[in-house]
């Protein structure tokens, strides 16, 4: 490894992840993409030019941009411009969400002979959706249109889907396992699941009432930028701390804040000019973190779960787009190939079953992980090309 203090090792990934962006833009490649293969270049399975401490304080700057994400498709949650767009957004999600369970737990079962409660855990975990990498593609190309709001509203709601399609499901595959459980243990496992939801988007309507409140004193912009910025910080630190999701307490605050008043929006203008270079830090250090050497061992396992993973989204968010109340065609076919990134959540329920399933659990870890270099590195792909063919990137 090249000893580089953290200064230069900052400095290496704002200018490495610049210049990447900038080369692979001539091909139309997302500049997410050119992130993660940077950081992939000089992380650990590359070059090792990131410092360590740099890399330790990766989970800090994973919810710091996690919630500044959050909290800006908050800003696509607006009643009065989103109006019958909501039913919409919600059964797209659902239904996407569901696919991707359904179908790779169908598939491991029928196809791959996996026992159904191992199944059932990974088709929980391909219900998962990164809405990070979705949200930076559309920053950076400028889309609009109703597929663009759409697909951002999905994506927000999809963390919500898949906390309570794995609290369900890890109480069946335990009882499949064990061979019972009582009713009052689902219950209180779903239970858990409801109450960690709804905390988590209380917590972020209460810090949102507080910062329109005291807004109202702050004139200069500057300050204002300060004081949004502060609000949304400690709506991720009081998260986790509690335990709760940083992504819907963030998410909560955004939707909140832009439906509080008419003057809601300033809030999310004021925090733009600091979304791109912690976005370019955080995914520059999330392709650093990949273990780029697992993937010679992703195996049938990994392969299946990437194929019918994809095409559990893309079914589903057909089906989902499928009224006859005017979603048009485009938004039918191309919708789906926006939901392929998958990243931090699916993560971190890998590794709860692992604990909680220490047989089977490594195994469900290790294919995840490995799948998630493929998704993080073909989704923005796949969510820029969706949405040139529904065309609604400027330039296309």
């Amino acid at each position: 490894m090249i000893d580089t203090n953290a200064e230069l090792g900052l400095s290496l990934i704002i200018l490495a992840g610049f210049l990447a962006a900038k080369l692979f833009r001539t091909a139309k490649i997302p500049a997410v993409t050119a992130y993660i293969l940077v950081g992939i270049v000089i992380g650990p399975s590359g070059l090792e030019v990131v410092p360590e401490g740099i890399l330790a304080a990766s989970g800090f700057i994973s919810d710091v941009v996690l919630g500044l994400i959050a909290f800006g498709i908050g800003k696509s949650f607006s009643f009065r411009t989103l109006g019958a767009n909501g039913r919409i957004i919600l059964r797209i999600s659902a239904m996407e969400a569901l696919g991707a369970m359904l179908l790779v737990t169908a598939a491991f079962t029928v196809l791959l002979n996996i026992p159904l409660h191992v199944a059932l855990l990974f088709g929980a975990i391909a219900s998962a959706t990164a809405p990070a990498a979705t949200a930076m593609v559309v920053e950076e190309t400028k889309a609009k249109g109703p597929m663009t709001d759409t697909l951002l509203g999905v994506v927000a709601l999809d963390d919500a889907w898949a906390l309570m399609i794995f609290a369900v499901s890890m109480v069946v595959a335990k009882t499949i396992a064990s061979g019972g459980a009582t009713h009052l243990e689902i219950l209180a496992e779903v239970g858990m699941a409801v109450f960690e939801i709804a905390f988590s988007l209380l917590l972020g309507s209460v810090f949102a009432w507080l910062l329109h409140h005291y807004s109202s004193r702050v004139v200069d912009p500057s300050d204002l930028e300060i004081f949004t910025l502060g609000i949304i910080l400690l709506t991720v630190g009081a998260a986790t701390s509690l335990g709760l999701s940083v992504l819907l307490a963030c998410l909560a605050l955004g939707v909140v804040l832009v439906n509080i008043s008419s003057e809601g929006r300033r809030f999310f203008e004021v925090i733009e000019p600091l979304d791109t270079p912690l976005y370019l830090i955080f995914f520059v250090l999330a392709g650093a973190l990949l273990e780029i050497g697992l993937l010679k061992d992703i195996g049938l396992l990994g392969l299946a779960y990437i194929v019918f993973r994809v095409a559990g989204k893309l079914i589903g968010a057909y089906i989902g787009a499928s009224d006859p109340g005017g979603m048009g065609a485009s938004m039918r076919k191309y919708i789906g190939l926006g939901l392929i990134p998958q990243a931090g959540v699916a993560l971190g329920l890998a590794l709860m079953a692992r604990e909680q399933f220490p047989n089977v659990g490594e195994t469900i870890f290790s294919t995840i992980v490995a799948t998630t270099v493929v998704f993080e590195l073909a989704g923005p792909i796949a969510t820029r090309t969706a949405l040139s063919l529904a065309h609604e990137i400027p330039e296309d």
